[in-house]
């Protein structure tokens, strides 16, 4: 299963003006995460990953993404 990081440091609270993956803008007051994939995961995440296919990544593949996230978020929000 590919893996994904967190640069807990990185974490921050701030307000974003920014251009969304499908285009749209984005303003608003937001945590940022930052995720790290390693290079040597990137074949992996690809190929987990078909943009066409709604159901795709599996659910446990999308779970290492989300944990990772909320984590780093949890832990920022509980140091406000």
């Amino acid at each position: 299963m590919p893996t994904v990081h967190i640069d807990q440091s990185q974490v921050r609270f701030e307000s974003v003006s920014c251009e969304d993956t499908d285009g749209s803008s984005v303003e608003t007051a937001a945590f940022i995460v930052p995720v790290i994939i390693p290079v040597d995961q990137l074949p992996d995440w690809e190929a987990a990953y078909d943009p066409s296919s709604s159901s795709s990544p599996y659910a446990a593949d999308s779970r290492v993404i989300a944990r990772a996230v909320l984590d780093g978020f949890k832990a920022a929000a509980e140091a406000q």
